[in-house]
């Protein structure tokens, strides 16, 4: 049986947060019920807690858990925060729901000292057994049309994102392979393990590396992207 908790790739989390050392301010955009942020504080008690969550049930979970909820829409919105000022950010299992993934990191990397990271989890569009999907004629699970997910991820892809947007500004700090489909959790985490490029999710902990000037919000135009990206009161 399939155990579908590690597709949140929680003890990737875990392990990418124990090795970044101290650090006080963390925002997780698209929060849900606060499991990541439980985690960032577990870590370091000291830690301040944001959330972006819009959903009410959501929200008031993590307000009961003493974390501050912003209702802002991710893809329209500016954070509420002063550049350079936040140390961790997280968005698990969100940017796939996303179309402004160039506003998105745009306010990300605006926000994000340098130095601070960027922690990413996506389903694999290059995972086995979309590949073996795609072999069979079929649409990969992550990007089927009658579903919540519109973007698809590979390793490099997102790599690939991050340095063409913003040349030299993020490193890859970490990156791991949560469960394995169609196995049982067992051998699900060993294959994970082993082959991270083709295991269900994928895991990035990016560290930012220089001053942002709005690299992500010039992307789109200078490139002329011929979808109508948001990029803000230009």
């Amino acid at each position: 049986m399939i155990d579908r908790l590690l597709n949140y790739g929680r003890h990737l989390i875990k392990n990418f947060l124990a090795s970044v050392g101290q650090y006080q301010t963390v925002l997780d955009i698209g929060a849900g019920c606060g499991d990541d942020l439980m985690i960032a504080s577990m870590i370091n008690q000291n830690s301040v807690l944001h959330a972006i969550e819009v959903s009410p049930a959501n929200v008031y979970k993590l307000t009961q858990k003493n974390v501050t909820v912003h209702s802002i829409n991710i893809e329209r919105d500016t954070f509420p925060f002063c550049d350079a000022s936040v140390d961790i950010i997280i968005a698990n299992q969100v940017l796939e729901h996303s179309k402004e993934i160039f506003w998105i990191f745009h306010e990300v990397t605006r926000v994000l000292r340098i130095g601070g990271k960027v922690i990413v989890g996506v389903p694999n569009l290059a995972s086995l057994h979309n590949r073996i999907l795609l072999v069979l004629g079929k649409q990969p699970s992550s990007i089927k049309t009658a579903s919540a997910h519109i973007r698809g991820f590979t390793r490099e892809d997102m790599v690939e994102f991050l340095e063409s947007c913003f040349p030299g500004g993020y490193k890859l700090k970490a990156f791991g392979g949560s469960n394995f489909y169609p196995f049982p959790p067992a051998v699900a985490k060993s294959l994970a393990v082993l082959f991270p490029t083709m295991a269900w999710g994928i895991f990035f902990m990016f560290e930012k590396q220089r001053t942002y000037k709005q690299e992500f919000l010039e992307f789109p135009k200078a490139r002329q992207l011929e979808t109508n990206y948001y990029r803000g009161e230009m």
